[in-house]
């Protein structure tokens, strides 16, 4: 079993801060031992904040990371949670393809947008004499 980890233990080595944990904390998805004061974390809190940080990356959000977690059945397997995982990942996958298309039509409307602007420009030094 892994050794116990103090709450700056755990921000100096995921490189988050002791306010972010205790956020974790409050939301009910870690649960150190308490020693007066003094939060004891253990292994499994480490590895549920490990994943925590890994799906905000991959831009799921804290109740689809606890949805997850909550899911892991050592006992039983966890195929359900690799099942949910898979199909939050192709929706994940398809808000991003989505999101490309959007920036890419942007991308178009802005081009379309200078183009416009730099005839405009052309034009007005055209009438007023101006050359380059």
């Amino acid at each position: 079993m892994a050794a116990p980890y103090s709450i700056s233990d755990l921000a100096r080595e995921l490189d988050i801060t002791t306010r972010a944990i205790r956020f974790y904390e409050e939301q009910g998805m870690l649960s150190p031992e308490r020693r007066g004061q003094e939060r004891i974390y253990s292994g499994k809190d480490k590895v549920t904040l490990k994943l925590i940080l890994r799906g905000k990356r991959i831009g799921f959000s804290l109740a689809e990371c606890k949805e997850l977690i909550e899911l892991y059945d050592p006992v039983h397997g966890n195929r359900k949670q690799l099942e949910t995982f898979m199909h939050k990942i192709a929706e994940r996958r398809s808000q991003l393809q989505q999101q490309l298309l959007d920036i890419e039509q942007m991308q178009l409307e802005l081009d379309t947008a200078e183009e416009r602007c730099l005839s405009a420009l052309a034009e007005t030094d055209k009438k007023q004499g101006i050359t380059a």
